[in-house]
């Protein structure tokens, strides 16, 4: 693909939440149609790196969700559950200034979005999920081992010692390890390190990685399916999340569904212009005549 113009480079963009410092970065200019990205889980905004470029039309913000990239962690009683995500997006876009916006996520990105889109479905205009929907439901009788299981993590995480990496170069091959491009793997790995004594480290917050306190039941789930009442495009990778197409035809039966070539990172391969083709015609319609 070839370099982005100068006016769809990457600018740095932060928000003071409760103390809290939100980084992300953003393409393209207030007052062009409004897009917020939401990446998934141990990315950050690099993650749109490649696809918000070529979203021409859009000024596409993407934050570095709390406790990834740039952001600042959340605080030592706080913690990572999906909806805890959705107040800080909130107060985002209202300090942008959107009263509506298009909405895109990506895995556990896509997972947050499905439910901020369902809360504020008067004013997401369309929401397009990249390999995600919502994650599987808890089965009632997994409460009790569920909560154990985040008790223990949230004991044991904090004082987990976190790998050194000598150099970015070892980083990158390891992040490449988890099934994904060695360009999709520098972009994200190059935003995600942080200098230390004797090389570099993850700014992600271990604790990201540590069990869920609790999880939707299967009618949660079916209940915020319901509530996305816009037009939602889920575009899913060939060789991932079997049971999403079954559970979205069954429960969201106006949703467009498109398989896509590629791995879980398919909208950070090197060329994405079919996927872009596809993410702009979908969300064209709703914005044809607003500039």
């Amino acid at each position: 693909m070839s370099d982005a113009p100068r006016d769809r480079a990457a600018h740095e963009v932060s928000w003071q939440l409760d103390g809290r410092r939100v980084a992300g970065q953003c393409w393209g200019e207030p007052g062009q149609r409004p897009l917020l990205a939401l990446h998934g889980w141990l990315d950050n905004s690099a993650s749109f790196a490649r696809l918000a470029p070529d979203l021409a039309k859009y000024h596409v913000v993407a934050p570095d969700l709390c406790g990834h990239g740039h952001s600042d962690h959340r605080s030592a009683d706080g913690g990572y559950q999906i909806w805890d995500d959705l107040a800080d997006l909130e107060r985002i876009v209202d300090a942008l200034g959107w009263e509506t916006f298009y909405l895109v996520g990506h895995s556990r990105g896509a997972v947050i979005a499905s439910l901020l889109a369902s809360v504020l479905a008067d004013r997401v205009e369309r929401l397009v999920l990249l390999d995600g929907l919502l994650p599987p439901p808890l089965p009632e009788e997994a409460v009790v081992e569920q909560m154990r299981r985040y008790l223990e993590d949230r004991r044991r995480l904090p004082a987990k010692a976190m790998r050194t990496y000598p150099d970015i170069e070892t980083a990158v091959l390891a992040r490449k390890q988890r099934g994904i491009t060695a360009g999709s793997a520098r972009l994200l790995v190059e935003r995600n390190l942080r200098p230390v004594t004797g090389g570099y480290r993850w700014r992600t917050d271990p604790r990201l990685q540590g069990a869920s306190a609790m999880k939707l039941t299967a009618g949660q789930s079916e209940a915020v399916v319901r509530a996305l009442t816009m037009p939602t495009l889920i575009l899913l990778a060939s060789d991932r999340l079997e049971g999403t197409v079954e559970f979205a035809g069954e429960q969201m039966p106006g949703a467009n569904l498109v398989r896509v070539e590629g791995n879980h990172h398919f909208h950070m391969d090197a060329d994405i212009a079919e996927l872009v083709s596809c993410v702009e015609s979908f969300l064209q319609p709703a914005a044809e005549g607003t500039g």
